[in-house]
């Protein structure tokens, strides 16, 4: 290679380093829908803030309403129901979940996490303890499969 041609390759190393990063695309826009007494589903709303996304909040009396018309069972309800990017989220969620299942794209209802366990996003404790606990993805006919485990800590 001669020197002209060593020269161009330095300097298009060099431009290429200047260039601004691209930027991650902004995660979809969450919608929840909670009860005006729950505190701990403010608790879950800031730790998806945190995570980035930006969360529009319905005041609801009951959440059942909302559940049933978006197609969730029963049997994973939890506190508040959310939605994002085509998928309901139930509970609990970690954030980190979210955005696996937004990368991954599964054909899914959503995900669940039943209940209100104990160290959970927004379920957080003073001493750090954690229950063990599943986010299930639920398919299209309401059946649940582990998506994630977060173990006991």
């Amino acid at each position: 290679m001669n020197r002209r041609g060593a020269l161009s390759l330095l300097a298009a190393g060099g431009l290429a380093a200047l260039a601004p990063a691209r930027a991650a695309p902004p995660a979809p826009p969450v919608e929840v829908f909670k009860s005006p007494t729950c505190g701990c589903c403010g608790a879950w709303v800031e730790h998806l803030q945190a995570a980035g996304f930006a969360v529009t909040v319905r005041t609801v009396g009951n959440t059942t309403g909302v559940r049933r018309r978006l197609g969730l069972p029963d049997a994973f309800a939890s506190c508040h129901t959310a939605t994002v990017g085509g998928y309901v989220l139930e509970g609990h969620v970690p954030a980190a979940d979210v955005k696996q299942l937004l990368a991954r794209r599964p054909v899914a209802l959503g995900l669940a996490v039943p209940g209100m366990p104990q160290g959970s996003p927004g379920m957080e404790t003073p001493d750090g303890q954690r229950d063990a606990y599943d986010v299930l993805l639920i398919d299209k006919q309401g059946k649940a499969s582990v998506f994630a485990h977060h173990p006991k800590v």
